[in-house]
């Protein structure tokens, strides 16, 4: 994305989370629509960042609804993982963007790796509420933090080229930066209480995750 810094990140995500599943249930039905549905609007979204989110807020406005779009969208999250996990075995027409194609050990982790933290921070908006659960979910987030990191270390070994490398090593770095803001939102958070702000670090978090899943693909596909 090419956005600014400051726009909101919930901007980028509306295309992965809420409209790529959609397309997926709908190339069930009608492969030809759904792909060249995905394609119009993903080349829309890169020459106008923003622009599916725009498109959903018009119609809530419309709708005359009330809704928190980070705690949405962060939701949605979980159930756009598994839809991805579905597509790539269901149908080879499927584009998942975020998932690795390499069959070694070392990308097929990092596939698992990358998919279970993005489910775990999904739960948050469900959990946050109750301190005894959301503490558990905080220690299992640090945990898949860890572990996605050690499996990104693992495939730098299979980037071709140095320049390949730093690309990788410089998105690990952003990534490690966010995964700081969000332990310093969490701290904020139970002196405070401001949930959405949590929310907002989180789906830093799943975007930081899936810059370094599209910088592996490029690097390496």
């Amino acid at each position: 994305m090419t956005m600014g810094d400051d726009a909101p990140i919930v901007t980028s995500l509306v295309l992965p989370i809420l409209i790529r599943p959609i397309l997926s249930q709908l190339e069930r039905r009608d492969v030809v629509a759904s792909q060249a549905l995905r394609a119009a609007l993903t080349k829309a979204e890169q020459s106008h960042p923003g622009l599916t989110y725009d498109l959903v807020m018009g119609i809530i406005k419309k709708g005359d609804i009330n809704v928190n779009m980070n705690e949405s969208i962060l939701r949605l999250q979980g159930a756009a993982t598994d839809t991805d996990l579905r597509s790539h075995f269901a149908s080879h027409l499927s584009v998942i963007e975020y998932r690795l194609n390499r069959t070694e050990d070392a990308f097929q982790e990092l596939n698992k790796k990358s998919a279970a933290l993005k489910r775990i921070l999904s739960r948050i908006p469900d959990e946050i509420a109750d301190r005894k659960t959301f503490l558990e979910t905080i220690k299992e987030i640090a945990s898949a933090i860890k572990k996605l990191l050690d499996a990104v270390n693992e495939v730098v070994g299979f980037i071709p080229g140095s320049s390949g490398k730093q690309a990788v090593e410089q998105r690990k770095k952003e990534f490690v930066k966010y995964s700081k803001k969000f332990s310093t939102t969490l701290k904020e958070y139970f002196k405070e209480g401001e949930a959405n702000a949590v929310f907002v670090s989180a789906l830093y978090l799943i975007h930081q995750t899936n810059q370094i899943m599209i910088t592996v693909k490029n690097k390496c596909e």
